[in-house]
């Protein structure tokens, strides 16, 4: 068996010669440090392209199928001094020698403080013999007149000049109220996203409030699970409403929205195929980006089935794959991969993309979970980066069964539009993950809903009725917000729903009676057509009605399920903790985006009644929030 193998392999090769010859070059060689001794996991990347490799146990690397011409080669690793050789020539079917000696660093710079303009104190740039404080940097005796890089490869005198604070984040455009007669219907996709609120936490954990782009209401409200019913029917979730006094403007209502997804037994999920897409470029080199990423992946590792199957690639200058598919009962080994990790080097997101659902394409399994997860700081920059020609393509991809979630790593460079934008094309979920224990959250305590889609394309659609309610405004959402035509439309995208996950919506509403003290912006009267309510609005008890579609993960027609919601209003004291916790959380980010819509909210009212709602909190993250509350209310007193 292990003779035809090898006959297959040198098959497979000669036919790989055969289809290249006469077109394409190869570039080979060795890294080693200043004693001779080689250097593994080393990115050496052709200047401009997506080609590239990554040295192995003995320091060599090789690179093939390169078109012949003259190149620029870069070698990059963490914690060395980047080398660059100009006019490499390729040749066709000719084989080019090049051997790389680098330099380890003087010091070593994990980050930079960007409030202060100073370096931050590490132990290695103490080993290092380099002291740090906030008054400069100080150099032993003849190291002030030599070039000292930082982790990424960048010199002292360039991390000096640049701007760290490259953060980017969307522009939010609240949700105005609607008049019910001149805008009936509301119609949105769901969203269980809940990186916004893991990267609230960061900011004010770090002293400082968030960017407003950076709060996004609904992603606060679903970061935490409510106690609704387990769904009963062949539906995959239950529909529970609730309607009682609005905390921050007690004239009017609100309304609150959960769904329940069906809770899976892990043991009896179908057989995964992952594909772990991790950055490893230089932007990527620090204890809360890919230190942290190997011991997320880790927690996901020890929760795999001997049945699933996982494949690692990496990308930094070019991308490659570390790992090919390894079932889940040989674990050593995937943690021995994930051991071996190091950054250095631009950033190829685009090119890692593709590779990454060309793996999960070559290794589909029929009715199982496939999935890439992408972990990364957002930072692509060479290659396929541009946002729009990404989303594109993953949506493209998309339509082969592979999901793509996406998970946040980092700060000073974080681009969280972007990792938004990604998984929401790529039918997935987005989490930041800022700390070990919110890994523990995402790989762990919610592996079901992170890992087993059960729903795909959920939306929303809300008929109000006007005999009974003046006007309503949709809290948070909108980045999700749908046209009334999309609801019936199957080719539609939306949201997707996990094993477990709990989906919860808030509806600010205007009863009639107390529309005289609201003003909104009037339309003119119509010419051609007549605003008329029906005698059936008038002599039924229903308010609302809430329709819902969704697929299946395997199939494109959607099934669409109906609600009446009847004119049934609960006094704020006797409201359930789901809703109080939720009006709480709606409420801490109505403030820290300095909402219109805030009315006269505090921190003090938030405070008491998250904690009269707090509830079971198995996990301590209810509790969490509080502090929350308390610490971004010192952050703003003292502002």
């Amino acid at each position: 068996m292990k003779k035809l193998h090898l006959v297959c392999l040198g098959i497979l090769l000669l036919i790989s010669c055969f289809a290249n010859a006469g077109t394409t070059g190869k570039l080979v060689g060795k890294v080693k440090n200043q004693n001779g001794s080689p250097i593994p996991f080393v990115n050496v990347i052709l200047t401009g392209t997506e080609l590239g490799a990554q040295t192995d146990d003995k320091g060599t690397y090789i690179i093939i199928n390169i078109p012949p011409g003259t190149y620029e080669v870069v070698c990059q690793k963490g914690g060395f001094i980047p080398a660059k050789k100009t006019d490499v020539v390729i040749n066709v079917d000719l084989t080019t020698i090049l051997n790389f000696t680098i330099k380890k660093t003087i010091i070593i710079i994990d980050g930079f403080d960007v409030g202060t303009n100073h370096y931050i104190e590490s132990i290695l740039a103490l080993e290092a013999g380099v002291s740090i404080s906030k008054s400069g940097l100080h150099f032993p005796g003849g190291h002030a007149n030599e070039v000292v890089y930082g982790l990424d490869g960048m010199s002292v005198s360039d991390h000096r000049t640049k701007n760290w604070n490259t953060e980017e984040y969307g522009t939010i455009i609240e949700n105005e109220f609607k008049k019910v007669l001149d805008t009936p219907l509301s119609t949105f996709s769901i969203d269980v996203d809940a990186a916004s609120y893991a990267n609230t936490r960061r900011f004010i954990n770090m002293g400082q409030l968030p960017n407003h782009g950076a709060v996004r209401i609904e992603e606060m409200i679903n970061y935490f699970d409510y106690d609704y019913p387990q769904p009963q029917g062949e539906d995959p979730f239950s529909v529970y409403t609730e309607i009682s006094d609005c905390p921050w403007n007690k004239a009017f209502k609100l309304m609150h929205i959960g769904l329940q997804g069906k809770k899976l037994d892990l043991s009896e999920t179908p057989q995964s195929n992952l594909v772990f897409l991790l950055d490893v470029s230089g932007s990527m080199n620090s204890i809360n980006k890919l230190g942290l990423v190997k011991k997320a992946f880790k927690l996901l590792v020890k929760n795999l089935k001997p049945t699933d199957r996982v494949s690692i690639v990496v990308y930094a200058g070019a991308a490659g794959l570390v790992l090919p598919p390894t079932n889940g009962n040989n674990k050593d080994v995937i943690l021995a991969a994930i051991d071996r990790l190091s950054a250095g080097g631009s950033t190829a997101g685009g090119a890692g993309i593709k590779l990454a659902y060309q793996i999960a394409k070559e290794n589909f399994i029929e009715q199982g979970n496939n999935r890439i997860i992408l972990a990364t700081d957002g930072d692509f920059n060479i290659g396929v980066s541009d946002t729009s020609e990404l989303v594109k393509y993953i949506e493209e991809e998309r339509e082969n069964g592979v999901f793509l979630t996406t998970l946040g790593f980092g700060t000073g460079n974080y681009k969280d539009e972007k990792m938004e934008q990604l998984a929401d094309k790529g039918n997935g979920n987005y989490y930041y993950i800022d700390n070990i224990l919110e890994a523990k959250k995402v790989f762990v305590n919610e592996l079901g809903g992170t890992l087993f889609t059960i729903a795909k394309d959920v939306k929303l659609q809300l008929e109000f009725n006007p005999v009974t309610i003046y006007a309503y405004r949709l809290v948070g959402y909108e980045n999700r917000l749908l046209n009334k035509e999309d609801f019936n439309d199957d080719t539609k995208d939306a949201g997707e729903l996990g094993a477990g996950h709990t989906v919860t919506a808030l509806y600010e509403l205007i009863l009639q009676e107390e529309n005289i003290e609201v003003e909104l912006p009037d339309v003119d009267e119509l010419k051609y057509q007549i605003k008329k309510v029906t005698n059936a609005a008038k002599q039924t008890n229903e308010i609302i009605t809430l329709k819902l579609r969704y697929k299946q993960p395997d199939v494109d027609t959607s099934k669409l399920m109906e609600f009446p919601i009847n004119n049934t209003f609960v006094k704020f004291e006797q409201a359930s903790d789901n809703f109080k916790f939720s009006a709480a959380v709606a409420g801490f980010g109505q403030l820290l985006r300095n909402s219109t819509f805030k009315g006269n909210v505090t921190y003090e009212i938030l405070i008491d009644l998250a904690k009269k709602s707090k509830g079971k909190d198995e996990f301590g993250y209810r509790a969490e929030f509080i502090q929350l509350l308390e610490k971004a209310e010192l952050i703003e007193t003292l502002e």
